[in-house]
């Protein structure tokens, strides 16, 4: 019979645990207590809020739940004696008891427990005085540089002096400013050991040793081991480092050793044995034990377990290991790359949404999350490490580039990582292949690298301008401000890239447009602060250089820089073999600008009510928003060579998209000096709802009129293609608008004639006060416009203009903004989705709101781009609260409609009253027969032929509202519970979607007396 696990923990080790049970046959579900969003609802794998502090509420627990196997991941739960107490009342437990895991939970014990058993070790001193710690430090005839905290300091309470005083801060740190608490109350002082780090691990039943693989965690929180030390910042596996004798003599020296010692003084040791080596020159020396698996080396160490994990950890209790060892994959190496919070390992900010996620996944690779959270369905970070991402591959260095592209693919604001895990061993298995290599049999061409420059220097210097001469070839560029004519100048600076629009390039071939986009990005950022930009470098790095390439697109940042106005002033061309493919490379750029002080934008204090807003042609999709364009490509099945169904006659799909990024700053400095330009939004990622209320006082919000300007038609093609919902276009993509201007209404009609005296340009929206709850942004008439294909010309769209301009000259429909609440899988949200999709539906689902976090429903609703909300009804106190909060969620959405597709909770009369002919429920039976629960088990028992599915509007009574829309669902003979409210459900799919039409169309109407009202002209059936 299949087992239910409990994993205790809520980090990448116990995400990784978790991932691994739940691959085996033999295990029905992993609960994780308390887990964290990469192990809530994966699969066989959810989470469990049952406290794992009070032993005895965990026992009963897993009493009550059928817990056939507890498995601990942190050493906390472990000094405390959990595995002693659930083993007590009855429950299996895998771990060492209290008294084994002293060995990681007291370093005094530790090396005392080495030095009585004769395993090798560093020289130490065990202190409760800082003066005596000092006093050894500073008269010890080896270097005492190293101080560890006793106790338990989540693997933080190392120190690694640099000298002797430095050694005695760390004293005074760790005992009188208590940095560790009462962990810190004994200290170690050790000698320093010379040597390569090695993490050794074993299974162990308390008799017999099974090594796994050697691996090596990175303390250090930046690249070359630089930087404060941290629980780890990425780990791989195995280490080359270690030979088989050597691991051998480490199985017999230290790991056997010590697991016979253990049973030797009464205290068997059962569980995972890590120890951490020191490969000295005089062999392998005990830095530490610790009594659990490591955190990142768990993550390397996992996916190369041949064997199942599960069944692994039965021998290791039941005292079967010696006749059953683990096996392993032998050809394969590991590494896992940790992203950690900005500011770790000290403090750091919580709640910062985490994207790329199923983009890593498709790689091939393995997400493995730490400290992370679901807030309203997203992810978002809640820890120091934040997430690792894990790769196996058949060697250590494609295992490395796989990982550090799966961390590239994926993040979150300030995400901190390592880019060289395993450098270390990638460098000793180069020196033990051959030797006599020159640079170039590394893949660096030096050669191809000086003639790239000469090709470039010709063109740099055509950039050159007032205050810069733009000669490449020095190791700084120079800029003169004074020359260039500032008095008071601040500078601004802009750094940016082109996203994955790079993948488009290359696979088309066509560089050279790529320049300009890198220039654009850059530039138009520094005019949001109302700067002239004044220079530019670019950073090109690739894995081979082509030269050509190389020249195509530095050409094109050269000429980018001329129409820009600023000088190309100098870049870095970096030739990095094994980062990336075979014809791949990447870019970043970065503008210097100048501003006067007293032209600094945005003036937030002169923007007001009423101020207009002039919206610049964009032309096309620019540089942002691409991982989705290639999407909907991969959806849509074109290929960069189809004939573009978007775009000029006769272009290619590829062509289109690679359309370069509009340059603003020649056309908009003259208008920015005049002081007419309160405000300049650039519209980059984040579309035109994030990029607008960067410049706005968070008081004001602005209103745009999509009908008002020109949108190209690959907007159109991408939303009707992808199924894109209006906001998911609004935050992803310009939408025809590149940059948008506030200006007061008196001078509008002057900036927009400067402005279409060069470029399209319209008055595109207005600035409003925000309502309180209000978006910041509101876009009308989008969907229509898009599905229009865009507006055709219709001449001056100035200041005095009123309506849209469309070529079929109808009036946009406005479209009913809905509201689906759920409890689950949302089988009828997604019909409902998918008939609000039709161009012709009269509705818009702009909300989903669940009262259960992580559900189906959920899932689908972010998939169709739908906003979503997470009410959790455990959370308030009383059901009038409950129904409050949706209430106000509902207001803040603007919602007019709401339909209840499983949404399994009883709304008081106060909320039904307020939506009164606005509400709609979905009921398996056809009312008024059956009502409540068990409709289908009431129509069987009833032995009716007939029943269905009935669509009506909510009342104060349960399922007494007036009915909108019926269907029938013949019985049959056979049927059972099952096979009855299956064909009911597929009749739901259709009859939900025809009432909320329907009643979003205006067809249908709730009369005074509560009774239905048909509208004429309206067709039904």
């Amino acid at each position: 019979m299949a087992e239910r696990v409990l994993v205790v923990g809520s980090g990448g080790r116990e995400h990784a645990l978790a991932w691994k049970l739940a691959q085996s046959p033999r295990v029905q579900q992993v609960l994780v207590a308390p887990g964290n969003a990469g192990t809530a609802n994966c699969g066989k794998i959810s989470n469990s809020e049952v406290s794992v502090s009070n032993h005895a509420i965990l026992a009963q627990f897993c009493k009550d739940h059928h817990v056939g196997l507890v498995v601990v991941g942190p050493e906390v739960p472990l000094a405390a004696g959990i595995v002693d107490d659930l083993t007590a009342a009855g429950v299996p437990c895998f771990g060492p008891s209290a008294q084994a895991a002293q060995l990681e939970a007291s370093k005094s014990f530790s090396k005392a427990f080495m030095e009585r058993h004769g395993i090798s070790t560093a020289r130490y001193g065990s202190f409760t005085d800082p003066q005596e710690a000092c006093d050894y430090i500073r008269t010890a005839d080896f270097p005492a540089l190293v101080v560890k905290a006793s106790g338990l300091a989540a693997g933080k309470g190392v120190i690694v002096a640099r000298d002797q005083d430095e050694a005695c801060q760390a004293v005074t740190d760790i005992m009188k400013e208590r940095a560790f608490g009462a962990a810190g109350e004994t200290v170690v002082v050790e000698e320093l050991l010379e040597g390569e780090e090695v993490s050794c691990l074993c299974f162990t039943d308390g008799s017999s040793v099974a090594p796994m693989p050697p691996a090596q965690d990175h303390k250090r929180l930046q690249d070359g081991d630089l930087g404060p030390n941290t629980g780890g910042m990425g780990a791989y596996c195995p280490t080359p480092q270690v030979s088989q004798e050597l691991l051998q003599q480490i199985k017999e020296a230290v790991l056997q050793k010590t697991v016979d010692g253990m049973k030797e003084e009464g205290t068997p040791y059962v569980g995972v044995l890590y120890a951490g080596l020191m490969l000295t020159k005089q062999g392998p020396k005990v830095l530490e034990f610790n009594c659990r698996f490591g955190d990142p080396e768990c993550q390397v160490l996992l996916p190369l377990l041949k064997t199942d994990l599960y069944e692994v950890l039965l021998n290791t209790m039941n005292g079967t290991l010696a006749s059953s060892a683990p096996v392993w994959h032998q050809d394969s190496s590991a590494v896992t790359v940790v992203m950690a919070s900005a500011g770790y390992p000290g403090s750091y900010k919580k709640g910062t949404a985490i994207t790329g996620l199923s983009q890593v996944e498709d790689m091939g690779l393995q997400v493995f999350h730490a400290g992370t959270a679901l807030k309203d369905s997203a992810v978002v970070s809640s820890g120091g490490r934040v997430l690792t991402v894990t790769a196996v591959r058949s060697s250590l260095e494609t295992a490395l580039q796989a990982a550090n592209r799966g961390v590239a693919a994926m993040g979150f604001p300030g995400a901190v990582y390592r880019r060289d895990i395993g450098n270390r061993a990638i460098a000793h298995l180069n020196r033990h292949s051959r030797v006599g290599l020159t640079y170039k049999d590394s893949g660096v061409d030096i050669a191809a690298g000086n003639q790239l420059v000469d090709m470039i220097k010709p063109l740099a210097k055509a950039t050159s301008r007032p205050g810069c001469n733009a000669e490449l070839g020095g190791f700084a560029g120079l800029f003169d401000l004074k020359a260039a004519g500032f008095a008071d100048p601040i500078l601004v600076s802009g750094t940016d890239g082109v996203g994955t629009k790079l993948k488009i390039a290359q696979a088309c071939g066509r560089h050279s447009g790529l320049g300009q986009d890198l220039v654009a990005m850059c530039v138009n950022d520094v005019l949001a602060q109302g700067a002239e930009p004044l220079f530019f470098l670019d950073y090109f790095s690739c894995g081979r250089l082509d030269v050509e390439v190389a020249a195509s697109v530095v050409g094109g940042i050269a000429k980018a820089c001329e129409v820009a106005g600023c000088a190309l002033l100098g870049g870095e061309t970096a030739e990095m073999p094994g980062v990336y493919a075979a014809g791949e490379y990447d870019l970043a750029g970065f503008c210097v600008g100048a501003v006067e002080r007293g032209s600094l934008l945005p003036r937030l204090g002169d923007i007001s009510e009423g101020d207009l807003l002039i919206g610049l042609a964009s032309s096309g999709v620019h540089s942002n928003g691409f991982s989705l364009v290639r999407k909907v490509l991969e959806r849509a099945d074109l290929s960069y060579s189809s004939p573009a169904p978007f775009g000029e006659q006769g272009w290619t799909v590829g062509e289109v998209l690679l359309t370069p990024t509009r340059i603003y700053s020649r056309l908009l400095q003259a208008i920015l000096r005049s002081g007419a330009v309160k405000a300049y939004a650039h519209i980059t990622g984040g579309g035109l709802l994030e990029n607008i209320p960067r410049v706005l006082p968070k008081e004001l919000a602005v209103d745009l009129d999509a009908s008002r300007w020109s949108i190209p038609p690959v907007f159109s093609w991408l939303q009707k293609e992808g199924g894109l919902s209006e906001e998911e276009m609004t935050r992803t993509f310009n939408c025809g608008l590149g940059a948008v201007l506030v200006v007061a209404p008196p001078d509008a009609q002057e900036v927009l004639r400067q402005l279409q005296a060069h470029e399209e340009a319209w008055i595109v929206g207005s600035v409003a006060y925000k309502q309180p709850g209000a978006e910041p942004v509101v876009v009308r008439n989008l969907m229509h416009s898009l599905q229009s294909a865009g507006p055709s010309s219709c001449g001056d769209l100035g200041v005095k203009q009123n309506g849209g301009c469309h070529g079929d000259g109808r009036t946009p429909q406005k479209r009913t903004r809905v509201a689906v609440l759920i409890s689950g899988t949302g089988t009828n949200l997604q019909a409902l989705i998918e008939q609000a999709r039709r161009p012709s539906s009269a509705a818009e689902i702009v909300l989903v709101i669940s009262n259960k976090p992580g559900v189906q429903g959920l899932k689908r609703a972010s998939l169709a781009g739908i906003q979503t909300r997470v009410v959790d009804h455990k959370l308030y106190g009383s059901r009038a609260e409950f129904d409050a909060t949706i209430d106000r969620v509902l207001e803040e959405f603007g919602v007019e409609l709401v339909c209840l597709a499983g949404f399994m909770r009883i709304l008081t009369g106060t909320f039904v009253r307020k939506w009164n002919g606005k509400l709609l429920n979905i009921h398996p039976s056809l009312l008024p027969s059956f009502k409540g629960v068990n409709a289908q088990k009431q129509a069987l028992q009833a032995g009716v032929r007939v029943s269905g599915c009935t669509v009506h509007f909510v009342a104060e009574e349960v399922d007494a509202g007036a009915i909108i829309v019926q269907e029938a669902v013949p019985v049959l003979g056979g049927d059972t519970e099952e096979t009855l409210s299956d064909r009911i459900r597929e009749a739901e799919h259709r009859a939900f979607p025809t009432a909320m039409e329907l009643v979003a169309s205006g067809g249908v109407g709730l009369s005074e007396d509560g009774r239905i009202s048909w509208r004429s002209n309206t067709e039904h059936s």
